[in-house]
């Protein structure tokens, strides 16, 4: 039997039975991306590089689940509850044995926790009240997850991981477990010590074991930063990618590769060191055929490379450049993150924007530009942006296919703001960086419209991009002797700019007055009429303005302190 007992640090329980209950795994794959917790990415973090002072970003990681569940799947009549058949004892020899159940609710929480506080538990009771709280956790709406903490149970389902001789408790337990790391309360499995233990099973003998350790840890490494980082730290890498290289089943092996992304993932990004050993891992998966294990992993490739220029030679030290590229051309959901990969890579150096332009990129960007979601075309507008942001010859990359520049030009101007902004920094960054002649090929391309449309909108450093964007293309202008001031007047650029005199940013307003000051002629409105000159007759006359006298000093012009103008007339 088995004998639990209150003690100050909770409950103690104490075995000396082997447990031989026999328990039927069901089925839970097909749910397990159907109830989720958001990312831990909440916020836009951009990445700030300095390449010939041109600014690049990188956008929020809007890339899905984090977090899972274990649902029961089954219909709650296919769920066999325990016979004789499944243990060597009866449940209901014992007066402590619990009556088995196919569907258990938030009212039986309190019967389920009672049965450990009896003085003795058998094996198989044991086995039924894990499952129970398995089975009230797994319901698809609002799980009793307060109700279950709130009784205390928790000290108890954390001992049973360490049930070395008792697989399916520790299996029910931890399933218990996962459920509870899928919502908000995930801190509480942590708090209770769970970690250590769920890191130590995923070398257990049983791979059902193993695949649900694998499944709670990645929900708490995707619950935060902080909780990724304990999990990192406890060693859980390791045992991971062990089981995604000799994994028992294709269960088990998913399930561990979905784990392994959030492993990765997060702001601040993990230790490299934590994280770098899953990279070639990752990249075989990407030759594999498991569809889902290629999506997580090319998730998971994406997180690694959204950091610094170390963690991007990381991903490129693996030689898989050419083949994320290639998925660029599949009709699926694998186009988002290779898309983000390729994104975060180009944000890097020059060599290593470089070796994705050499692996084909360039060849598969005017699809993605007219891609029919709109969050695609946002990442290739970002994609080249970063590019456009180097070297004069990768500059010469993006404008070379006049139909990629011109559909850019044309989505800064009538796409969808997240679009229209990304395709608005592509035009900067080659305005403020390109050679003359790289300048004048996006004015072509209708560059000025591009910038201007964004100059009546409420986005401090959207106006800030398109003003450094004017003030180089009209810089240009004045260098060759070209017109480009009344380009800039004809779109209404003008009258945009005066406006933003009166903007709230002093960055802004600073920007507006020195581009009309430089470039359109501001001057003193009172000395152009007063020089305007006046016919008469046969004359022109200019009125200039003499010195305002006040009465003492003028008392021909009594009553009028303003000494009127004199006139000089030169004959015709």
């Amino acid at each position: 039997p088995i004998r639990i007992t209150s003690s100050p640090i909770g409950l103690t329980i104490s075995i000396d039975s082997t447990d031989t209950l026999k328990l039927v795994k069901m089925n839970r794959e097909n749910s397990r991306r159907s109830d989720f917790k958001k990312g831990i990415d909440a916020m836009e973090g951009r990445r700030r590089r300095t390449e010939t002072s041109i600014s690049i970003r990188k956008n929020k990681k809007d890339e899905g689940i984090a977090k899972r569940r274990a649902m029961m799947v089954a219909p709650p009549s296919a769920i066999p509850a325990a016979t004789n058949d499944d243990s060597t004892m009866s449940v209901g020899t014992h007066a402590s044995a619990i009556e088995p159940k196919a569907v258990y609710t938030a009212a039986d929480i309190p019967s389920l926790t009672a049965m450990l506080s009896q003085p003795s538990v058998d094996d198989a009771s044991l086995l039924e009240v894990a499952r129970g709280f398995r089975k009230a956790l797994s319901v698809e709406h609002n799980p009793p997850v307060n109700e279950v903490l709130a009784s205390g149970v928790l000290p108890a389902l954390v001992h049973m991981l360490q049930l070395e001789d008792k697989p399916k408790v520790q299996f029910e337990a931890a399933w218990a477990l996962t459920n509870i790391a899928s919502t908000d309360e995930t801190k509480a499995i942590v708090d209770a010590g769970a970690v250590s233990h769920f890191t130590r099973l995923l070398s257990s003998p049983s791979a059902e074991v193993r695949e649900q350790c694998a499944w709670c840890l990645g929900n708490i490494a995707g619950d935060s930063p902080t909780l990724r980082d304990i999990v990192l730290n406890s060693g859980a890498m390791a045992p991971l990618l062990k089981n995604i290289q000799q994994p028992d089943n294709e269960s088990l092996f998913g399930n561990c590769v979905w784990a392994c992304s959030n492993f990765c993932r997060g702001k601040p990004v993990p230790n490299l060191g934590h994280v770098a050993p899953a990279v070639p891992v990752l990249t075989q998966i990407l030759r594999g055929t498991n569809a889902d294990a290629k999506l997580d992993a090319l998730w998971a490739l994406s997180y690694v490379s959204d950091g610094d220029d170390d963690n991007i030679q990381t991903v490129l030290d693996t030689g898989i450049a050419g083949l994320i590229v290639e998925m660029l051309d599949v009709e699926s959901n694998i186009v988002t993150p290779a898309l983000r990969t390729v994104g975060n890579i180009v944000s890097g150096s020059d060599v290593q924007t470089q070796a994705i332009i050499d692996a084909g990129l360039m060849s598969r960007m005017q699809r993605l530009l007219n891609h029919p979601k709109r969050m695609v075309r946002k990442e290739a507008c970002w994609v080249l942006s970063n590019i456009a942001a180097g070297t004069h010859q990768q500059i010469s990359t993006v404008i070379r296919t006049k139909e990629c520049m011109q559909r850019v030009t044309d989505m800064a101007v009538s796409s969808e703001w997240e679009v229209r902004k990304e395709a608005v920094w592509v035009v900067s960054n080659i305005a403020t960086g390109g050679t003359d002649k790289q300048i004048m090929s996006i004015i072509e391309a209708g560059a000025i419209d591009a910038v201007c449309s964004i100059l009546s909108v409420n986005d401090t450093k959207m106006l800030i991009v398109a003003l450094d964007a004017v003030e180089c293309i009209l810089k240009l202008g004045a260098k060759l002797n070209k017109n480009y001031i009344s380009f800039v007047d004809e779109c209404d650029g003008l009258t945009m700019i005066e406006t933003l005199q009166q903007h709230e940013s002093d960055e802004v307003y600073q920007k507006a007055v020195a581009l009309i000051e430089t470039y359109f002629g501001a001057e003193d409105e009172a000395d152009d009429e007063n020089l305007a000159p006046e016919v008469n007759g046969g004359t022109f006359s200019f009125g200039v303005p003499q010195k305002n006298l006040d009465e003492a000093e003028c008392p021909v012009n009594h009553g009028n302190a303003q000494q009127p103008f004199a006139t000089y007339n030169f004959a015709n």
